[in-house]
């Protein structure tokens, strides 16, 4: 099928990726927090001096929140270091490989000199695969395998 071939030629471009929101490692917690929710997005890259250091995440959010942790502490001390990434131009085929096997559901998208230009996410890919094969993906049923609410026949 042609959706194998597509996802190892197509970059990550094409996956429709967002533009990265970054904050300094000093940040505080709150202050991150705040960001997330006026921006409508559920993460943030932290760069030092433009380089990727870290993300912090919804899931990280979570676990601040959980701990009942200081807010006033900086983000670099509860944020995911050393994040997966995909370079700009790699296939959109390498970013689901590494997303599926780490569970990601967004990975920052950088450049050579390991500067954040975007992020793709996982609402990306399913768009590109919609409006790239609609006819793989419209003809799926509904439900793959419906559970029947009673009894067939009399």
């Amino acid at each position: 099928m042609d959706i194998e071939l597509n996802l190892m030629t197509e970059s990550v471009e094409q996956a429709g990726p967002i533009k990265p929101l970054c904050v300094e490692p000093a940040t505080p917690i709150r202050a991150v927090l705040l960001l997330l929710r006026e921006r409508h997005r559920q993460s943030v890259m932290v760069c030092r001096e433009g380089q990727l250091v870290g993300v912090f995440t919804e899931r990280d959010a979570l676990r601040v929140m959980a701990r009942n942790a200081d807010l006033s502490a900086p983000v670099e001390s509860v944020m995911t270091p050393n994040p997966v990434t995909v370079r700009s131009g790699e296939k959109i085929g390498t970013a689901v490989q590494r997303m599926s096997t780490g569970g990601y559901r967004r990975l920052p998208i950088v450049d050579d000199a390991g500067q954040p230009v975007g992020l793709v996410h996982v609402s990306g890919i399913v768009h590109y695969l919609v409006e790239h094969f609609p006819k793989a993906i419209y003809n799926l049923p509904p439900v793959a395998y419906p559970v029947m609410q009673q009894r067939e026949g009399p």
